[in-house]
């Protein structure tokens, strides 16, 4: 399995709502919410990246992007890679819990389904979206108020997974449609997390990728629509040597290297 703020005016944050509304069906939860200030970043295809989800942040590597767990890291950590003229991901798992983190005991058990085969970790029931999205829409207001650039939304296709729900592909699309309105709303990009299948569904949704293993599963490809659209695709392979994947990535304009899993310092880029 893959692994994976400043406050606006009351006035804007209306305005944005309300411009979400004309294009797409309300959410039930929480009302208005303040963004970041500014435009939003929308990284373009090409742009290098570090992807470090353990231990603490090294800074060495020279890179524009920075993906690091939201939880772990504080806005001082996001302040230094910003002085550093670097654009800051936040990682959030939005498909599954996690027993290790703050507000575990904010999710009710019946939302909890089978083990995804990490540690610690359970699939949610994203079916539940009135449930989900106060609980979705608080920690991106964490990763808002620490400064950060962008959210990384991790296990956006436990309808492809044995869950323990039957979760069919209309409820993914709902979901994730909800994870990107939720950060849009507060000012933040967001990137589609594997989910292949919906790639043509959602492409216009979405600021960016993030991709695991789409060489070695041998499809790729699917990821183009989004490089058409002048939106990066950060990709990692595991298991694969660079020499691999790596003129194929190159070809089709993928932000590639190769990761361990514990998802660490190491890098190997194409």
């Amino acid at each position: 399995m893959t692994r994976t703020a400043r406050l606006r005016t009351a006035l804007c944050a209306a305005a944005l709502l309300l411009l979400a509304a004309c294009s797409t069906p309300p959410e039930p939860g929480p009302g208005p919410t303040a963004s970041r200030s500014g435009p939003r970043w929308k990284p373009k295809p090409g742009l290098a990246w570090q992807w470090q989800l353990q231990g603490r942040i090294d800074h060495s590597v020279d890179v524009p992007v920075y993906d690091i767990d939201g939880f772990e890291n504080e806005a001082a950590t996001v302040r230094s890679l910003h002085r550093e003229g670097r654009k800051v991901i936040c990682y959030i798992n939005v498909g599954a819990w996690e027993d290790f983190r703050p507000d575990r005991d904010d999710f009710p058990e019946s939302l909890l389904g089978k083990p995804n085969g990490w540690e610690g970790e359970r699939w949610l029931d994203i079916r539940r979206r009135d449930v989900l999205r106060p609980l979705m829409a608080k920690r991106f207001d964490m990763c808002r108020d620490r400064g950060f650039d962008a959210i990384e939304p991790d296990l956006m296709d436990g309808y492809l997974n044995d869950t323990g729900f039957a979760l069919t592909g209309a409820d993914q699309l709902a979901y994730n449609r909800m994870i990107a309105r939720l950060a849009h709303d507060r000012g933040l990009s967001v990137g589609l997390k594997n989910d292949l299948p919906h790639v043509p569904q959602l492409v216009r949704e979405f600021d960016f990728a993030v991709n695991e293993e789409c060489a070695e599963f041998g499809d790729c490809a699917a990821l183009k629509p989004f490089v058409a659209a002048g939106k990066a695709v950060f990709h990692v392979e595991y298991a694969l040597p660079v020499g691999r994947f790596c003129k194929q990535a190159e070809r089709l304009g993928l932000s590639s290297m190769r990761k361990k899993l514990d998802l660490g310092v190491w890098r190997q880029p194409c």
